[in-house]
């Protein structure tokens, strides 16, 4: 038989109660973090949830020990390869997604790291002052020259394309120039609890979107149960308030008088007789008199900014109509 330490035993069986304690159980990539960052993003997740690192293989029989009590979590073995870790915590999947998307910061590239973009260097000055570093830059293709007493970069310039391994004598210059390629964190590979596993494009939701979505539904399914006239108690102010507005245009369109509005067809009547008076040259004291006045109105109208006629009054007057006058007026036109 073969014998296991046994503080790898207990390892394993801290890891399987923080696995049964915890409702949520993830695995984390910990690739080309710093040793000094992960211990401050330790103690930023203590509060709320606990991370253990340790040999893939022990992870691996936690999990399988785990599934004993807990089923389907075996499904976070596929997860487990590199530098990885546990998390187990209380909070769900999407928020623990977000806590660790916060950890992640630029850091430094090291020597055949693959470039996650293209990696370039802007025409400009640099930190350096003329030296022998100019011959450095020169190197590695960055046409350099001196300017102001500084030694400058003379046009953009790409030093590796995005996908591509970062050379040494890259990686060493980077840093130099504050390019800082690289993006270092808890990566979350995937997180369990209930018995799915959810991946990181699952959680990957932006802040406010299920919010906004189901607020545009609202606001078009509102606009579609007003345009097929679906009674409901939501649209019933706005169907009435419409069928008001759209029973008065065609009731005066028609000149079908009502007590809603006779002021309106009078006015629009009136309107039209001076129109036909102007146009056929008729005319005595009074229908001249208002035609001058007309005509003083028409001209003061646009600078004093005054109100439209009578008749193009009736969509700014029905907006302000209450449900009950709505029903009442309809009950007029049509009863």
């Amino acid at each position: 038989m073969v014998h296991v330490a046994a503080w790898k035993k207990d390892l394993v069986s801290e890891i399987v109660q923080d696995m049964m304690e915890n409702p949520v159980v993830a695995i984390v990539d910990m690739h080309g973090i710093p040793g000094q960052q992960i211990q401050s993003m330790r103690a930023g997740l203590r509060a709320h949830a606990q991370l253990k690192m340790t040999k893939n293989n022990l992870m691996l029989l936690a999990l399988d020990e785990a599934a004993k009590q807990k089923p389907g979590i075996e499904k976070l073995k596929e997860a487990v390869h590199g530098q990885c870790a546990i998390v187990t915590t209380d909070i769900d999947p999407f928020k623990l997604y977000k806590k660790l998307e916060a950890t992640m910061t630029p850091a430094p590239a090291k020597p055949g790291d693959i470039a996650p973009m293209d990696i370039i260097v802007y025409k400009g000055p640099t930190p350096f002052g003329p030296g022998p570093i100019i011959g450095e830059l020169q190197k590695l293709g960055l046409p350099a020259f001196i300017d102001a007493g500084k030694i400058a970069i003379k046009k953009d310039t790409p030093l590796v394309k995005a996908g591509e391994p970062i050379p040494a004598n890259v990686a060493a210059m980077l840093p130099k120039l504050d390019i800082l390629p690289m993006i270092v964190g808890m990566d979350l590979r995937v997180a369990f609890e209930d018995g799915v596993a959810y991946g990181p494009e699952t959680l990957n939701i932006p802040e406010g979107y299920y919010s906004s979505m189901f607020a545009t539904a609202a606001s078009n399914a509102f606009a579609l149960a007003v345009s097929v006239a679906y009674p409901t108690k939501e649209t019933i102010r706005t169907l009435v308030t419409k069928a008001f507005r759209e029973t008065m245009a065609l009731s005066i369109s028609a000149a079908i008088p009502t007590r809603e509005n006779i002021e309106i067809l009078l006015a629009k009547a009136d309107s039209q007789m001076l129109a036909v008076a102007s146009a056929s040259g008729y005319t005595n004291e009074n229908i001249a008199a208002r035609l001058s006045l007309a005509a003083k109105v028409a001209v003061a109208a646009p600078a004093a900014g005054t109100s439209a006629p009578a008749e193009q009054k009736v969509e700014q007057e029905v907006e302000q109509v209450s449900e009950e006058d709505a029903a009442a007026g309809l009950s007029a036109l049509f009863g």
